[in-house]
C-alpha cells in the first residue's frame, strides 16, 4: 500500500512538473529607422495569440505588454510562453509597425525599422477656395 502511494504521488509530482514548465520564450526588440539610427521612446506593444491555452481559474488569460525603447531603440518583454504574438510599434514621425510572428527557443530578436510616413494621396480634386459672399 506505501509503495503504491509513493509511486502515485511520484507519478503526480512528475506530470505536474511536466505540464508547468511550458516552454517560454524571451522576446527582444531594436528599433532603428531607414538610416540604421537608433528609435527611441518608441511604444511596443505585444498580445500573445497562443497556440496553447492558458487558462486561469478556467478563464483564457489574455497576454498583453506595452514598453518603450530605450536610447538606444532596445526593448525587451518578460518571458511569453512559445506560440504566435502580435507585436506593434508606435513611434511618433513614423509610419506605424504590426506584424504577426512565431516564437520558439529561449530567446528571440526581433530587429524592425520604421519608416517615414508615406505623403497621402486622394481620388478627389483638390478643393477650390469659396467665392467671397455677395456684399450689400
Amino acid at each position: 500500500m506505501k509503495i503504491r502511494l509513493v509511486l502515485l504521488a511520484l507519478c503526480l509530482g512528475c506530470c505536474g512538473g511536466m505540464l508547468a514548465d511550458s516552454p517560454e520564450t524571451v522576446i527582444k526588440i531594436v528599433v532603428t529607422n531607414q538610416f540604421d539610427k537608433p528609435v527611441p521612446n518608441a511604444e511596443v506593444m505585444l498580445d500573445f495569440l497562443g497556440s496553447r491555452q492558458i487558462t486561469k481559474m478556467g478563464k483564457k488569460k489574455h497576454i498583453h505588454w506595452e514598453v518603450r525603447t530605450n536610447q538606444e531603440g532596445k526593448a525587451h518583454f518578460p518571458p511569453v510562453p512559445e506560440g504566435s504574438v502580435r507585436l506593434q510599434v508606435n513611434a511618433k514621425t513614423y509610419q506605424t509597425f504590426g506584424e504577426k510572428i512565431d516564437i520558439s527557443g529561449e530567446e528571440k530578436l526581433v530587429e524592425i525599422t520604421l519608416e517615414r510616413p508615406q505623403k497621402q494621396y486622394s481620388a478627389h480634386p483638390p478643393l477650390k477656395p469659396s467665392d467671397d459672399p455677395p456684399k450689400k
